[in-house]
């Protein structure tokens, strides 16, 4: 579908208006590849539950929204660069318009610090989590009180950082259906990310995002993992699950959970729903400014794009991370969410994003015989 593009009364450069493009900060160079975006989204469960319908639409959207692209994930600058991230976060939650809070989330800033010099940490790292409960808050309270310790407390940690995460995910989703004192039909999605050094693991396992913010440009770390997603689908379908509607066995909106063992069945049976994460390395580089992470309800009414527009208007500003959270959180609102909202803004320098310049491209111009005659008539008649 072709963009809405802001209206235009002066000169066209390269397909797009000079006035318009020295406002629009995300098009500072073209991308090779754009994604689609799926918007809107039914609630987790259909028990106990009002359906919702958002009214923001891609028709609502602003221009400067309309006209951005989400580029795909590409490799970083040189590993000798020197460079080393700082981290400092801010967060913003809100229950929006359902009727109770079942989201969690977790910010360290300095994991040495939090976790002690005793499991063999070389390098400066943090570790970040949105967890996004249903069926009651549950589950994401376990996971955020205990997915950490489980990953640093894990026999491969922290030579081989991947499959301690997946063994801690593993072994969270096991005790949520081992604890009696947990609801045994609370799920949650999780969405961490564990950063040493300069790099970044992005663990998914649901529809929670996680969005990096590339010197105006939105690039996806992660999959939303809903049932009609062609790779979930065919998942789901090849281990005999169906999906109603959007939901999977009729049941749920997300393809992948932690808990959520009424619908699992018994433990160590593969079934059509998951709790394995999909995991996405980043090696951060110096133009890597900040990351997004929240819950469906904010991207349900907002594109990635826009977001990383936002935040990165918003610490030119105020160089706040936290203000940044409650802006997008607020944004989201106005847009009619439908869900609970947790925000996660991350940066990785102490400093604001740098404003970014348009180069202007030089032109040549030329004049035709007939119009440098016309032009020397003129001329000689002054």
């Amino acid at each position: 579908m072709k963009a809405n593009m802001l209206p235009c009364n002066g000169e066209m450069e390269n397909g797009f208006c000079k006035e318009n493009l020295s406002d629009i900060e995300e098009y500072q160079e073209e991308s090779d590849q754009s994604r689609q975006l799926n918007i809107g989204k039914p609630p987790r469960n259909l028990t106990g539950m009002r359906h919702c319908i958002s009214q923001a639409t891609l028709a609502g959207t602003s221009a400067l929204e309309s006209t951005t692209q989400i580029l795909p994930l590409k490799s970083s600058s040189s590993d000798d660069s020197g460079y080393v991230p700082i981290f400092r976060s801010g967060s913003y939650s809100e229950i929006g318009p359902k009727p109770n809070m079942e989201d969690e989330h977790i910010c360290i800033d300095d994991l040495y610090k939090h976790i002690g010099a005793s499991k063999g940490l070389l390098s400066p790292g943090a570790f970040y989590g949105v967890f996004d409960g249903h069926g009651g808050i549950d589950a994401a309270s376990f996971t955020q009180k205990n997915l950490l310790s489980f990953i640093v407390e894990d026999m491969h940690f922290p030579s081989m950082v991947k499959r301690a995460i997946r063994n801690a995910f593993v072994k969270i989703d096991n005790a949520l259906a081992d604890t009696k004192s947990l609801d045994s039909t609370s799920g949650t999605t999780a969405l961490t990310a564990l950063i040493l050094g300069r790099t970044m693991l992005i663990a998914n396992a649901g529809d929670s995002r996680a969005v990096l913010g590339k010197r105006g440009r939105a690039i996806e770390l992660s999959k939303d993992h809903k049932p009609n997603t062609t790779s979930e689908k065919l998942r789901i379908e090849k281990l005999g699950g169906v999906i109603y509607d959007g939901y999977l066995n009729g049941q749920l909106s997300v393809a992948r959970s932690l808990g959520d063992w009424h619908i699992k069945g018994p433990k160590g049976s593969k079934g059509p729903l998951s709790s394995e994460p999909e995991l996405e390395e980043v090696v951060l580089s110096e133009e890597d400014e900040f990351l997004i992470m929240g819950c469906d309800g904010l991207w349900d009414v907002m594109s990635s794009q826009y977001a990383v527009t936002i935040v990165r208007k918003e610490l030119m500003l105020h160089n706040d991370p936290e203000r940044c959270s409650r802006e997008l959180v607020r944004e989201a609102l106005k847009r009619n969410t439908c869900d609970n909202l947790t925000v996660l803004v991350v940066c990785f320098s102490r400093d604001p994003p740098p404003r970014i310049e348009i180069p202007r491209t030089q032109r040549r111009r030329s004049i035709s015989a007939e119009g440098l005659d016309l032009l020397k008539g003129v001329l000689s008649d002054i």
